[in-house]
């Protein structure tokens, strides 16, 4: 078995976006992957992803299977209850999760998928929109390791960052994978990535300059303006911070997705 040797986290991490700002990503992010699933042809399914071991169907398998929890309690309490009696413990727990979800719902066609996710999707923006505060303020059960470091989330992070980050970055997977244009405006995914550039220099703490370009892009600093000055698409950063791409330096710095 192989042992990870991890530091501990110990703030609870919280979502940094404004909470209504937050679920209007939510809600138009998921119309956006249902535009985006509804425009494949017929052989755009088998095509493989960035996500090296799932092909396009696989891959919206497991968007609707994620959008499913979140729209509905007893489906998140059946998925989570099937997927901890995967041993391993916590680590494990998000890759049991996943492939659960693509074991359960890859068994439809792309039609179903395609009408499965139109309609899931706002009832998922709608189910995270209802989470009270009270909820959202809790710990998530068990710990992720980002950049080595243990760390505790709270619900509020998955719910109102993680949940929306997870299917931005899979339409774009998508896109890669079947040559669509790849739809990008400054008022969605612009604030996305807003989001993530300042979680990442949250985690990195050292100064920095960015330049990011594209619909979705724009420049960041920190405060003393001083440090590494990077400039590179908006989107091949945040791919490489999910750890699609090789990044070096700061660019090493993950961010989850």
């Amino acid at each position: 078995m192989t042992m990870m040797s991890t530091r501990a986290r110990t703030d609870l991490r919280q979502p940094a976006l404004d909470r209504a700002e937050a679920m209007r990503l939510a809600a138009a992010e998921y119309t956006r992957m249902a535009q985006a699933v509804d425009r494949l042809g017929t052989d755009d399914w088998a095509k493989p992803t960035d996500c090296t071991e799932w092909t396009v169907h696989q891959m919206i398998a497991h968007v609707v299977g994620m959008a499913a929890m979140a729209a509905s309690p007893l489906e998140n309490l059946r998925q989570n209850r099937i997927a901890k009696k995967r041993p391993g413990g916590a680590e494990l727990m998000i890759d049991a999760l996943t492939a659960l979800q693509v074991r359960k719902f890859g068994t439809h066609s792309p039609a179903e998928l395609t009408e499965m996710l139109a309609e899931i999707g706002p009832r998922a923006a709608a189910g995270r929109r209802r989470t009270p505060g009270l909820i959202r303020r809790r710990p998530m059960p068990g710990e992720q390791v980002v950049n080595g470091i243990a760390e505790k989330w709270s619900l509020g992070y998955l719910i109102d960052i993680i949940l929306t980050r997870d299917p931005w970055m899979h339409r774009i997977d998508l896109c890669r994978a079947t040559g669509q244009d790849l739809v990008l405006t400054a008022d969605h995914d612009g604030v996305l990535v807003d989001d993530v550039v300042r979680e990442w220099a949250g985690r990195h703490g050292k100064s920095y300059r960015l330049t990011l370009t594209g619909p979705a892009g724009g420049t960041w600093s920190s405060p003393e303006g001083m440090g590494d000055s990077l400039e590179l698409d908006a989107i091949e950063f945040c791919r490489t911070l999910s750890g699609r791409g090789c990044g070096t330096g700061l660019l090493g710095t993950q961010v989850p997705f």
